[in-house]
């Protein structure tokens, strides 16, 4: 998306410059070739290799907003923006951008902004580089968007906790080394009584269950974990004690805004896709993007990408510039989705039976896409969350 001076030059819509778009075209070349190509075989595998996440921390992709002291690259939110945007837009997998964006955007940001020294050291340097992959465990089998009916507890020891309870549908929980876990740390739970605490794999009583099939995101792993008497040193306590419920509240709007981005960027990559095969494939002896229903279904998808972008990048400034930005954040989640599915489901109709094929990519773009009115905050969440906002 670009703008037009009045002197006719082609301006960048803020809050992106010069730099970010340097940055786009870097990230834009790394996944074109080291990511797009291997995406079907790493569905297939139902993950992507552990080493990607080493080849983006030695890139430096991985820490583009930690500052450089941690080992990141110095920058802001919006550089973090550019890599979401571009890795969806040029990777065509839902599964690759999510165990990417599950560690970096996801797990790291609780331990950045609260954790003490010793702890950022220890997880934050380390996940930077690639070496160490987090996961965070908020959704339980009876506590998704209701976060404060969680189950999972933390009773007080010497010496720091004992966790027993289980999560699920957890992002990077097969492989993760470490994980940022909600618990109960007071009988009665709920808003004032939740921790956070960082359990490691290898902990005793520490247990993947199973990795989860799912309807999409084939190449990212999902686990379901348990814990059993899990003893956790006071030292992993994360943030302060029955303060937990502020943890998961601080990166709310990020989470839902990067997948506001990735919508953004995966609508673009299936746009383009579709509009290629359409003044390609011929039907009644010209090609089916002269017909004129087809056409009508491009100015559709046109301008749901349109409208999307603009209120994510809206936001975008909003955030990156500190202000409180919960109601455009949830506008463009909710927003962003919806489309994201609407597009798809297009571009499987104008590809015709071609459309379930996974050499045209869109079946996994759709699969993929339909995760996001429920990931992150529901529809029904969202709409809520509005229409409090708005004083009903």
């Amino acid at each position: 998306m670009t703008v037009i001076r009045d002197s006719g030059q082609r301006a960048l819509p803020p809050p992106f410059g010069e730099e970010h778009e340097e940055l786009r075209e870097s990230v834009r070349r790394f996944v074109s070739k080291e990511i797009a190509p291997n995406v079907e075989e790493w569905e297939e595998a139902r993950e992507f290799p552990r080493e990607l996440y080493n080849r983006c921390g030695e890139l430096g992709f991985l820490g583009l907003k930690y500052e450089t002291e941690y080992g990141g690259q110095g920058g802001d939110y919006v550089h973090g923006a550019v890599w979401v945007e571009e890795l969806s837009r040029s990777g065509g997998s839902g599964g690759v951008a999510a165990g990417l964006g599950a560690h970096t955007e996801i797990a790291m940001p609780p331990i950045w902004r609260f954790g003490t020294e010793e702890q950022k050291q220890r997880w934050l340097v380390p996940g930077i580089r690639g070496e160490l992959v987090g996961a965070l465990g908020i959704t339980e089998p009876g506590a998704g968007s209701d976060v404060a009916s969680l189950r999972t507890t933390a009773r007080a020891v010497d010496g720091g906790y004992v966790v027993n309870g289980s999560k699920t549908f957890i992002t990077n929980g097969v492989r993760a080394d470490f994980l940022v876990c909600a618990c109960k740390t007071t009988e009665e739970g709920g808003h004032h009584g939740i921790s956070f605490l960082v359990l490691e794999r290898g902990m005793p009583g520490y247990e993947v269950v199973s990795k989860l099939e799912k309807m999409g995101w084939h190449s990212s792993d999902t686990g379901e974990l348990s814990f059993t008497d899990v003893e956790v040193p006071e030292e992993n306590l994360l943030g302060e004690l029955n303060e937990g419920f502020k943890l998961i509240m601080a990166n709310f709007q990020w989470e839902r805004l990067t997948m506001a981005l990735g919508a953004v960027g995966g609508m673009q990559r299936v746009f383009e896709q579709t509009l290629e095969y359409a003044k390609e494939r011929e039907a009644f002896g010209r090609p089916i993007g002269r017909f004129q229903a087809i056409r009508h279904k491009f100015a559709e998808m046109s301008v749901k990408i349109e409208a999307s972008r603009a209120l994510t990048y809206a936001c975008l400034r909003k955030f990156a510039a500190g202000e409180d930005a919960t109601r455009e954040v949830t506008q463009a989640k909710l927003l962003t989705q919806r489309a994201m599915c609407d597009v798809a489901d297009e571009a499987i109709q104008i590809h015709g039976g071609y459309g379930y094929m996974r050499e045209y990519g869109v079946e996994r773009a759709y699969r993929d896409a339909r995760l996001g009115p429920i990931g992150g905050g529901t529809d029904e969440v969202m709409k809520e969350i509005l229409g409090r906002q708005l004083g009903l």
